[in-house]
């Protein structure tokens, strides 16, 4: 009789658990795969940094400075672009801007014009939409009508403040009184409601001292260079003119900073319209804007460094006499120049108020008027008096007393409480 065969004992297949077989002791999940780490690029990191490096202690300080040097180097370019365009751009705006005053004062509403006709063009591409004709302009955020004051104020200050020059001031001057800003700003806040720190009323004072130090000692000396009354009175006005400008200017400033808490912070759109709007406004102006055009016109030509005929036998002599007949009038270049770099220097500005805070560019801007005063004493030769000198300081330091408290608590509403829900 054959051996009977013992049947082969059942195994358990374990299939893998589902979500509902999770919490069974019966069932265990497989143990996890290890995980392969590269730690190439961390090693590489550390001998590029010299942390595994026998060099000496100072061997290996210099290679790290200079590869953290390398490695900074795109911050380093943008920072000095920025820096290049505020300093650069703004400081040789002044220049251009003295080099037209000091043959023409009576050409800053031309300024103006040209200034408007350049920022409405340069901020155009910023507002096209292509699927709107016919215009092709982007849908407005912000209303029209609500612009509309906007641009009446704009057109009154920049023609006010370029018109100022016609009255005998200076440019120093007109740096010193404009950087007082935050009198008039400060007036206008009270009355719309604002409340100020102790610290910004003081620094509204000094710079009140500081301003009417200036503005008195450089009329005494405009008094007493020229003959008669003629001189203090033709200053008077244009101080006038700055102060009233400086007035509208607190008063654009407030209802700006209402629209942009109205319809959020539409700044492209305010600056295209208020430039391309204002436009119109110059046609009544057109004959003097035309003969302004023409002084500038007939002014003598900009001396060009062309290099002797004999220092270069090859060229022709219809070439040469094609060379010697260019004639730029210098006036026209240095108003070509002032538009171009008013442009870089707005835009150094916006890059830096994009890179940083609103302190740093207050501090920046202020460090960069100090400049234009100190390149306009020196290449134009402009003499201040103590009192005016003096008065500048007072003024530059009152701003930057003005700005760091401002940055630090902004101003508050009287009659503003928090509401109870």
């Amino acid at each position: 009789m054959a051996a009977r065969r013992r049947p082969a004992p059942h195994k358990l297949q374990q299939t893998p658990s589902n979500n509902k077989d999770r919490g069974d002791k019966g069932f265990s999940l497989p143990a996890p795969s290890p995980r392969v780490i590269n730690a190439a690029p961390s090693l590489e990191k550390a001998e590029m940094y010299g942390i595994d490096d026998n060099r000496p202690v100072f061997s290996r300080a210099m290679a790290l400075a200079g590869r953290m040097f390398i490695e900074t180097i795109p911050q380093w370019l943008a920072v000095g672009a920025m820096l290049s365009l505020i300093f650069g751009g703004c400081c040789s705006n002044v220049f251009a801007l003295e080099s037209i005053i000091k043959v023409e004062p009576d050409s800053g509403f031309l300024l103006t014009f040209v200034q408007f006709i350049f920022v409405a063009i340069t901020s155009l591409p910023s507002q096209l939409d292509s699927r709107r004709p016919p215009f092709y302009l982007k849908s407005n955020r912000v209303p029209i009508r609500r612009w509309l004051v906007n641009i009446i104020l704009f057109f009154a200050i920049n023609v006010l403040n370029n018109h100022a020059f016609s009255y005998d001031i200076s440019v120093p001057v007109h740096i010193i009184l404009r950087s007082g800003g935050s009198i008039t700003t400060m007036l206008a806040g009270s009355l719309y409601g604002k409340r100020y720190s102790r610290i910004q009323v003081t620094a509204v004072l000094l710079l009140t001292v500081g301003v009417i130090t200036a503005a008195w000692s450089d009329s005494q000396t405009k008094g007493t260079a020229s003959s008669g009354s003629a001189g203090t009175t033709s200053f008077v006005t244009g101080l006038t003119i700055l102060f009233v400008a400086q007035v509208l200017s607190a008063i654009m400033g407030l209802y700006t900073e209402e629209t942009y808490r109205m319809y959020g912070p539409q700044w492209k759109e305010n600056m295209f319209y208020s430039h391309l709007l204002s436009v119109p406004l110059f046609l009544p102006f057109l004959p003097s804007l035309i003969r302004q055009f023409m002084k500038l016109a007939n002014s003598p030509p900009l001396s060009l460094p062309i290099p002797p005929p004999e220092d270069y036998p090859n060229f022709s002599p219809s070439m040469q006499r094609l060379v010697e007949k260019i004639h730029i009038p210098s006036q026209l270049f240095y108003l070509t120049l002032n538009v171009l770099t008013q442009y870089a220097c707005i835009r150094g500005v916006n890059l830096l108020a994009a890179a940083s805070s609103a302190l740093t560019v207050t501090i920046v801007l202020n460090i960069r008027k100090l400049i234009s005063l100190l390149l306009s004493i020196w290449l134009f030769g402009n003499r201040l008096a103590f009192g005016t000198l003096i008065g500048a300081c007072i003024v530059f330091f009152a701003g930057g007393l003005y700005s760091l408290d401002g940055k630090r608590k902004p101003p508050s509403r009287r009659g503003t409480a928090p509401t109870k829900s």
